[in-house]
């Protein structure tokens, strides 16, 4: 599962949960200050109409006298429904209101966290979903927020190490097509990849029948003694004929 919680109601479920604790702000700040209704707002994110909540909690938001309590929750909801809306640099923006006035909502982390993974912004996303851990240690989004994150960034690191190397060392390549498949990126990548494509397809074909796996081993081999050959030839396509391989053993599967 990739997220615990669902992106799409997360900044909507996280104002509930705080409104469902009691009512809005009353008497925070001093009784002088005329207090602004909360209520529209509140009204507008339980029906979950974002078009609304951004217009009148934006005029809560915007209001210098209004509650802090009541601004919190104000930028929650707004920042929900501009997820929802796919305005994530906005939600993001609330979210770090949210937590320059209460940096103890673990919950927003999260939630934040999530935006910055949809950004692609992975070193943030993971600070974020730490912090909530670190906040509340048992914050099951977070931590499997965290978790998927981690391994993700695993796989890329790992991906990145071998891009644009083909399956064999250049250092010891002797052939003329070798040393053409090393000098080119794109021939690199599609020598890996026909090696990892061919290695999984006789690894299943041999799970059930040895004799299937040293038969498609030996499709491998006779590929690449073709292709040995045939290199330099002005009639020779190395780039289609190693994509038409692929495309052979991905077919296996």
């Amino acid at each position: 599962m990739r997220l615990a919680l669902s992106t799409v109601v997360r900044c909507a479920a996280v104002a509930f949960l705080l409104w469902s604790r009691g009512a809005w702000a009353t008497g925070a700040e001093p009784a002088t200050i005329p207090q602004l209704d909360p209520a529209p707002c509140m009204a507008a994110a339980e029906a979950n109409d974002d078009d609304r909540i951004i217009a009148v909690c934006g005029a809560l938001i915007d209001n210098e006298k209004t509650l802090k309590a009541d601004r919190i929750k104000a930028l929650i909801a707004r920042a929900g429904a501009y997820d929802r809306k796919d305005l994530i640099d906005r939600a993001i923006g609330d979210d770090d209101a949210v937590l320059r006035f209460d940096p103890t909502l673990a919950d927003i982390f999260n939630a934040r966290g999530e935006l910055w993974r949809k950004k692609g912004d992975r070193p943030r996303a993971l600070a974020d979903f730490a912090a909530a851990i670190k906040l509340k240690p048992d914050h099951l989004a977070a931590k499997s927020n965290y978790k998927s994150l981690a391994l993700e960034v695993e796989r890329i690191g790992a991906q990145m190490a071998v891009n644009n190397r083909p399956s064999f060392d250049c250092a010891s390549a002797r052939r003329a097509v070798e040393k053409a498949i090393c000098a080119n990126p794109d021939l690199a990548n599609l020598d890996r990849q026909i090696s990892v494509a061919n290695a999984r397809a006789t690894r299943e074909a041999g799970s059930n029948n040895p004799g299937a796996g040293r038969a498609l081993q030996r499709e491998q081999d006779d590929f690449i003694a073709r292709r040995n050959a045939a290199f330099g030839r002005p009639d020779y396509d190395l780039q289609k004929a190693m994509r038409e391989r692929l495309d052979h053993l991905l077919a296996q599967h």
